[in-house]
């Protein structure tokens, strides 16, 4: 697993670097999304979490929640549009376990994505993403996870 600046970044996964968003596939066409420990620890704690409905459609490049924390307020974009299938709504009354397990129960949620084999392409693969993550920590003068 990569480790940038203290920020744990699963091999597994596949990232969309400039929004800080993970993928997964999960199988029957979906993907489970969240938001990076990046994201999580940039934002600090999380106080709320609102994502879109299920049967909702979200548009590539658009939100698919938002996020709340004592600094930030903003969208979690996704790369894929699609229809939203599950919303983790655990994290709608637990919203800080993003910044504990931003990669587990964190996750926010569940994408048929109409376009993923055109996005897929764009994404970062775990095993490739710690030059990006350096990159992008420089330009946004972020020092790491604490």
């Amino acid at each position: 697993m990569p480790t940038v600046r203290g920020c744990h970044l699963p091999d597994e996964l596949l990232y969309d670097v400039e929004n800080h968003i993970w993928f997964q596939e999960v199988g029957d066409g979906n993907v489970r999304l969240g938001m990076t420990a990046v994201a999580a620890a940039m934002a600090g704690q999380v106080v709320a979490f609102t994502p879109k409905r299920v049967g909702r459609s979200v548009r590539a490049g658009k939100s698919c929640a938002t996020v709340e924390s004592g600094k930030w307020v903003g969208p979690a974009k996704s790369a894929a549009g699609g229809e939203v299938v599950e919303v983790n709504s655990a994290m709608v009354d637990e919203p800080g376990t993003i910044n504990e397990d931003p990669y587990g129960k964190g996750w926010m949620v569940v994408l048929t994505p109409e376009d993923w084999d055109d996005v897929k392409v764009t994404l970062v693969l775990g095993t490739d993403v710690s030059a990006s993550y350096e990159a992008k920590m420089d330009a946004d003068g972020f020092d790491g996870c604490a």
